[in-house]
């Protein structure tokens, strides 16, 4: 069983950063791929991106590649969105997700419906 907490949303400007953190409990997280998504009102919950538990892996949607960035430290059981450049249109609330992998280290996931584990979800507010 693993829990997924979220943290670090808010109300940033256009154009400003914010960096939205996800603490897992568990000992095996380590062999979680991880996944951000987020979900905008009115719209289905949609990839953000993906990190391998080798955390040499990712993936990301193409509205924010080159703007974010995830990564992983293992020992801290946390894993981090990093959002530059932020625009309007990526205010939604986001969520982490965890799926077991440990038969690859380079196992990555796009698909909602891969994941097994899901945080409560932070609201990220971009204003104009």
């Amino acid at each position: 069983q693993v829990q997924l907490i979220e943290s670090g949303g808010g109300l940033v400007q256009a154009g400003g950063s914010l960096r939205l953190s996800c603490a897992a409990s568990g000992r095996t997280f380590s062999t979680y791929t991880m996944g951000w998504f987020r979900q905008a009102p009115g719209n289905e919950r949609e990839f953000v991106g993906t990190i391998s538990w080798g955390g040499r892996t990712t993936n990301y949607a193409d509205s924010v590649k080159g703007r974010f960035t995830i990564s992983r430290d293992n020992a801290k059981i946390t894993v981090y969105l990093q959002m530059n450049s932020l625009k309007p249109e990526d205010t939604a609330v986001y969520y982490c997700a965890a799926k077991s992998a440990p038969w690859n280290s380079r196992y990555i996931s796009s698909w909602e419906s891969d994941y097994d584990y899901w945080g409560q979800g932070t609201q990220v507010t971009v204003s104009s």
